[in-house]
This record gives C-alpha cells, structure tokens and sequence, in this order.
C-alpha cells in the first residue's frame, strides 16, 4: 500500500503515515519533507478513489482545498521580491474600484492578512458565482465591510482568492494560474495548479468526505460574518468532484498538487529561496511575508490565529514545536509548513477529509514524527 523513501532518521514519519491508513481513515495520500534541499521522505500509497479501483500513483494529484492560500501567498512575496508591489502599498493604488464603501485605506497586508472585512458576499449568492472570477471580484469590490478593516481578522475562506487574485493579476498582469504555471510549476516540473486540465483526469484523486462535514449540515448559531463566509454561499466538501469546479480558477481553494510538489516548492523558501539552483524568493522579502500582521480570536474560524501577509504563522504547536514556523493548512486537513530554522518543509495532502477544524489527527502525528527525525 505505501511506496517511496524515507531517510533513516524519519523512520517514525513513515510509520505515522502507514497509522494514518491503519488507524486514523485515510484512503489515498502523498507525505513529502524536504530539509536543506534534499527530498528525505517521500511517501504516497492508498487508493484515488472510495472504490480502491485505481492506485495513488507517485504522480497523482488532489484538490488541497486552502492549502492553495500558501502558493498564493508565495506568490505575492515573489512580486515583493522583485520590486513591483510593497506590502504597506494601498490596494486601491491597482484596483481604483475597490476604495468604494470605505476600503480606500487597505493595504495589501491587510488584505492578505483576512483584516478587510470581504469574508463572502453580502448578498444571496451560490457556489457558482465563484466560477466567474472577474464578476465576483468586482462584487466584492463594490461591497461594504463586514467590520472596520484593520480591527480584527475575520478568515475569508474562499473571497481571498478572488481579490488577491484580480489584485495580482492588475499588478503583474498575468493572473496567478497563469504565473504559477509559468515561474513554477513549469520551470521546476512541479505537480502544481489551479484548477485542473481535463487532459489530467488521469491522476486526479476523488475528493472524500464523512456526512458530517457538510457545510449545509453547520449550526446556524453564526455571527454575521461566519454565516457569509460559510454559507454563502454553502461549499460542500465534494464540489471538487465537479468537472465545473476543476475548470475555472481559484486561488484560495482549488490548487490541484501533491506532497512532494508543494514540499519541493516550500523546501526552497525554507532554505535560500532557491530551487534547483534558480532563485525563487529572497530572504527579505519572505521576512516581511512571515511578519506578524495581526493576531487573536479570528472573526470567523473562532479560534485564536495569528496572520502574516498570507502565511498562518504557527499558533498553538499547529505546525509543531518551532515558534517561527508557518505555511498553510486545507479544509479536511492538507497542509505545507516551512521550519526556517531547520531549513525545512513538510507537506500532506489527501483524498478523505477529516472532521477537525485545528489540529487534524493525521496532521499533528506526522509533524510530531517528523520533528523527532529533525533534532
């Protein structure tokens, strides 16, 4: 059932990977760590489908759900890097429309860092609407805040991805499926995009998910700003299974990748920001994308969070025992983390979503194996 590599030292990750099968539910998965450059593990076994009628192959692929949020987020930090964009800029500077109804103000910090109050539309909407990308960011743009911006973090769950999405694509001119196909994922044959090409069906692993974590099924003791980021529109967790959702793109939610992919990606930022020798990132623009740009109870996921410009930096040992870590986490429990002080990556990514908000049970065994290997 399970196949690929572990170094010696990561023993104990390898047999946390076969328990998460044995014990913890998984179907299908793909682990990857990467320190100092070198790929250490690189795991993948189970099935891509709830029939086990096809393998997961060492090239399957699976929708990460907001684990797509750090790519975004990378990619920012690369237009910072590069000298076109300053987190501190005003978004309104390349999207004069979004200043209407008092967002003027917003940085793109803010903005990043889930604080301008645009968790979802204000009014009735449906999943589709987030199929047209350009309609639904020039709704949001037209919205007012939910809450003052800057007083508080409030998860923008899917709405992120649409707005840095236009603000990227007005500041660099290309949209984010477009650059990262092109700066990434093309250049270093990464198993990374958004959305899916249907000449990749192939290896695409069916999304699974338990009755209970459908969105429709959630209490309706909602404050404002939870009942639009979670129910409206209501994302149900098998929508990645649609042919409609693999089309369109979406930066906050419909990344199709692996482990290995996202850790080779993530193993470089942890490092010199270089990746087979060509540079990706530099040391001072990640440091102002891993700043602390606000913390405490967020609005919406309820839990206590704390917000660099895109990254979630480490909160409670969510991304294990190093304060200075960070990176990403998806809905039913995907995640890439990046340890800057051990210069390493870990990512997971799977087909059968768990239950658990924070600390998934498969997510919290492998980060704590993998930091017995890194002592």
């Amino acid at each position: 059932m399970i196949h690929g590599n572990a170094a010696a030292a990561f023993e104990a990750v390898a047999g946390e990977f076969a328990r998460n099968f044995a014990e913890r539910g998984d179907i299908g998965a793909s682990l990857a760590i990467v320190q100092d450059g070198e790929l250490v593990v690189d795991l993948w076994g189970g099935s891509l489908d709830g029939a086990a009628s096809r393998p997961w192959t060492r090239d399957a692929v699976v929708n990460v759900w907001s684990t797509t949020k750090g790519v975004t987020a990378l990619c920012f930090a690369m237009l910072v890097d590069r000298g076109q964009a300053a987190y501190g800029d005003k978004v309104a500077r390349w999207w004069p429309d979004f200043a209407s109804g008092g967002k003027g103000d917003i940085t793109i910090a803010q903005l990043l860092s889930h604080q301008a109050g645009l968790c979802s539309f204000s009014d009735p909407a449906v999943v589709e609407d987030y199929y047209d990308q350009p309609a639904a960011a020039a709704r949001l743009a037209a919205q007012t805040p939910f809450w003052p911006p800057g007083s508080r973090s409030g998860y923008h769950a899917i709405s992120i991805g649409t707005l840095a999405g236009e603000l990227f694509r007005l500041i660099e001119g290309r949209g984010l499926g477009r650059f990262i196909a092109e700066e990434l994922s093309g250049p270093f044959g990464l198993d990374l995009t958004l959305g899916l090409p249907a000449s990749q069906e192939h290896r695409r692993a069916e999304m699974l998910a338990p009755p209970e974590l459908a969105t429709s099924n959630m209490t309706t003791d909602l404050n404002p700003s939870q009942r639009a980021a979670y129910l409206n529109p209501v994302m149900e967790p098998l929508v990645p299974n649609t042919a409609a959702w693999r089309a369109c793109e979406i930066p906050s939610a419909n990344g199709y990748s692996n482990a290995r992919s996202l850790a080779r990606l993530f193993g470089a930022v942890a490092g010199d920001g270089r990746l087979d020798g060509r540079h990706i990132v530099g040391p001072e623009a990640l440091a102002q994308a891993t700043t602390l740009r606000i913390e405490g109870v967020d609005e919406v996921l309820g839990v206590p969070a704390r917000w660099g410009a895109g990254f979630l930096l480490n909160t409670d040992g969510l991304y294990g025992p190093e304060p200075k870590a960070y990176g990403h986490s998806g809905w039913g429990g995907s995640f890439v983390m990046v340890d800057p002080v051990r210069r390493t990556a870990i990512a997971y990514a799977m087909n059968r979503m768990g239950t658990d908000l924070v600390g998934d049970p498969r997510d919290v065994a492998l980060i704590a194996a993998a930091y017995e290997g890194l002592k």
